[in-house]
């Protein structure tokens, strides 16, 4: 689980950069907000990337995903990004968990 969702998060660290530099073109945010948010959000991003497997880390990455979402307010196209990227955290969560049990049974087997 922690590869595929260490992948969606640094993913998600890239657009959040991304749509930091578009959301600078509004004149109604002040270029300190904007990075401060970005930065906050990028931070988070690389953090949980190695609290994913603990206790909390995948509801932090659904707040995440749900700040992401809410970005579109600000940055319109991060609605449908927001989306996409909850939709692969939820791919990378279910599918992550499914191959750790396959891990783990192997494993069983092996000895």
């Amino acid at each position: 689980m922690r590869t595929l969702c260490a992948s969606t998060l640094i993913g998600e660290f890239m657009l959040v950069g991304f749509a930091g530099l578009v959301a600078m073109k509004d004149p109604d945010l002040s270029m300190t907000t904007v990075w401060t948010v970005c930065g906050v959000a990028m931070l988070l991003s690389l953090l949980l990337c190695g609290m994913v497997t603990r206790p909390g880390g995948v509801q932090l990455g659904w707040v995440l995903q749900a700040g992401l979402i809410a970005s579109g307010f600000f940055v319109p196209t991060m609605f449908f990004l927001g989306a996409v990227f909850a939709g692969l955290w939820w791919a990378s969560v279910h599918f992550g968990r499914k191959v750790d049990e396959a891990k783990a049974r192997f494993a069983a087997q092996a000895e």
